[in-house]
């Protein structure tokens, strides 16, 4: 009781908390209860969201479906860079995601896909970047995060779960996990939020 009056009383920060009077730029994630997970509740408007999964195609994507579509109907463009497979556009059409707004790119190496993902943030003309990297390294992160905040766009890198023992500057880290009653997610880190907290949704 004596603790919580003292911090009541000065300006101290706490990790559960936004700083008073700083409120980044969120995105609406279209998840109420997910919304409800997250600081400021939705994605990280103008930062990297890493997205740590096992395996590819376990609605990974569908987790995005409803700010993808939201940003295709503002004509905002968003930037697919290196996915695994080849975007099925009849399944795009089906989640009424537009696809004159999407753009697919698919570099040749490691170094032109990170490259390709730091100008597309840093540009300020993109609705969100999509990156599936094949390898990355903190200077690479730091980079990427960095270009995210100057150019004001949503960035989301799909890792394997492995990197989750790995340091990242990004804002917002989630691990994916199927369940039998569809998509688990588990906060690993969210400026605001405590680590550890999870939902199931049903993407």
């Amino acid at each position: 009781m004596i603790l919580e009056e003292l911090l009541s009383n000065v300006p101290v920060w706490r990790g559960d908390t936004l700083l008073l009077g700083h409120r980044p730029r969120t995105l609406p994630t279209g998840y109420p209860d997910l919304d409800g997970l997250l600081a400021g509740d939705g994605w990280p408007g103008s930062a990297l969201t890493e997205l740590l999964l096992d395996h590819y195609g376990i609605g990974e994507l569908g987790l995005l479906c409803p700010l993808l579509e939201e940003l295709g109907q503002a004509e905002k463009p968003v930037v697919w860079i290196s996915p695994p497979y080849i975007p099925y556009a009849p399944a795009l059409r089906q989640a009424r995601i537009p696809l004159n707004s999407m753009r697919w790119l698919s570099p040749d190496t490691v170094g032109d896909a990170a490259w390709v993902a730091e100008q597309c943030l840093r540009s300020g003309s993109c609705g969100a970047v999509l990156f599936w990297p094949k390898a990355l390294n903190t200077k690479i992160l730091r980079r990427l995060q960095l270009a995210a905040e100057q150019g004001e766009c949503p960035g989301f890198l799909f890792r394997s779960r492995a990197a989750a023992t790995q340091s990242s500057p990004a804002a917002l880290r989630l691990l994916l996990q199927p369940q039998p009653q569809g998509l688990g997610v588990e906060l690993l880190k969210c400026r605001g939020r405590r680590p550890g907290a999870g939902i199931c949704l049903a993407v």
